[in-house]
């Protein structure tokens, strides 16, 4: 245990000097078609000279991993027995997954690594899967009740008679190519990586010292998706799609506040993502984790309260400013990275899109994904205390004012995005 702990302090000394490289990091070629000439993402500590990414494993999840080996409780030279958690369901390849332009923030070989690098592991190189499919059942409340309001039947596949509905749940953990995230911001990457560097607090050197190194796994929140019916006919455009990329919002998601749209909207595009894969098509929900529009929940509630405690109450004229003081900035989340999680299904058409976001809107587009329907919340699932944001919405020039029916565009409108 000493040995290996004295080699790991030893390679974060070491990883300050310029260049420093070795035989056993295999040099990766993202968008290779062939996966050993791609080569895995190996960022496991258990061997140092073998890495070849900057970073660790398990985003923000490996603070607590390191609390872990400092506390005794596991051992820094542990390596997961992959046996039998290979995914369920057959997802892959796209076309998507071999071009470098489309997926700069995820590893689509990151599924199931045991079956596209065995030459690898065989050699043992420590490769850690960076994205875990799985099936499960939700129950959800409004889903009862769409089921009560004869809005929604169940049919033993999709709904189960005690209202349960299937789903196929996709875990993303971030993994960054630099290159493609700097091509993308239009920033030249040595910028990029040098302000990543010094905004994170110097905490990760190779950013500057390892320009080898072109893959970060950074220390932030994942991405999960729902898929309701077939994986496989998500990638098909002529099977209905009806999607939600939702960004969390924990007060509301998760404990029902009422100050915004986000649980009413998450929940409508569920049922109707259901409602998709009972008609023959398929349904996705995309959950990004960027609380508070990716500012995080303290800055998100002292805006809250800033909004509030100003002359005349809070006000959609204010809406925008009063985050923006707090927070230097009205969003972080930069959607142009957003439609890598669509990419890593191989989807090309979405025929329902759940989102009043022109961002959201813009970047799929953007990307290359058609889109046929946007769909809008309806005004009676919009809490009361929510309509300040709707007002702030609509006074942006944000969002038409009548939510498009079933199979009508919604118009590509100007403005700001604050869904």
């Amino acid at each position: 245990m000493e040995n290996t702990q004295d080699k790991r302090s030893e390679h974060i000394v070491l990883a300050t000097h310029q260049n420093l490289k070795y035989p056993e990091s295999l040099p990766l070629d993202w968008g290779n078609k062939d996966p050993i000439k791609r080569a895995p993402v190996v960022a496991s500590q258990t061997n140092p000279r073998a890495r070849n990414a900057i970073g660790s494993h398990s985003g923000s999840y490996a603070v607590f991993r390191a609390l872990s080996i400092a506390s005794g409780k596991y051992s820094p030279s542990h390596r997961p027995d992959l046996n039998n958690t290979f995914s369920p369901v057959k997802i892959g390849p796209h076309p998507s997954w071999f071009d470098s332009t489309k997926m700069v923030t995820v590893d689509p070989l990151g599924l199931d690594p045991q079956n596209h690098f065995k030459e690898f592991f065989d050699k043992g190189y420590d490769i850690r899967p960076s994205i875990a499919v799985t099936q499960a059942h939700l129950q959800i409340p409004e889903i009862h009740d769409a089921i009560k309001a004869g809005r929604l039947k169940p049919d033993g596949k999709v709904i189960l008679a005690n209202m349960d509905i299937k789903v196929t749940k996709v875990a993303i953990e971030p993994v960054w190519f630099l290159p493609g995230m700097a091509a993308r911001l239009n920033v030249d990457e040595g910028t990029l990586r040098r302000i990543l560097y010094t905004e994170s607090g110097g905490m990760h050197p190779e950013l500057i010292t390892r320009p080898d190194l072109k893959v970060w796994l950074p220390p932030i929140g994942s991405t999960t998706a729902y898929i309701f019916g077939n994986p496989q006919d998500l990638s098909n455009p002529k099977i209905e799609l009806t999607c939600r990329v939702h960004d969390e919002c924990n007060g509301s998601d998760v404990f029902g506040s009422d100050i915004c749209t986000c649980r009413p909207y998450l929940m409508y595009g569920i049922e109707h993502a259901a409602e998709t894969a009972q008609k023959g098509g398929v349904g996705i929900i995309v959950y990004y984790r960027k609380e508070g529009r990716a500012l995080g929940e303290v800055t998100k509630f002292l805006a809250y309260n800033a909004r509030k405690r100003q002359e005349g109450g809070d006000s959609a004229a204010t809406y925008f400013k009063r985050t923006e003081c707090v927070a230097g900035v009205e969003d972080a989340r930069f959607q142009e990275f957003m439609p890598d999680a669509l990419h890593l299904f191989g989807i090309t058409k979405i025929h329902n899109l759940h989102s009043m976001s022109n961002m959201k809107y813009n970047a799929i587009v953007g990307s290359g994904i058609e889109v046929v329907n946007r769909i809008s919340i309806p005004d009676e699932l919009i809490p009361q205390d929510a309509q300040v944001e709707m007002e702030a919405k609509k006074a942006a020039g944000y969002f038409t004012t009548e939510a498009p029916k079933k199979g009508e565009e919604l118009a590509k409108v100007k403005g700001r995005d604050i869904e």
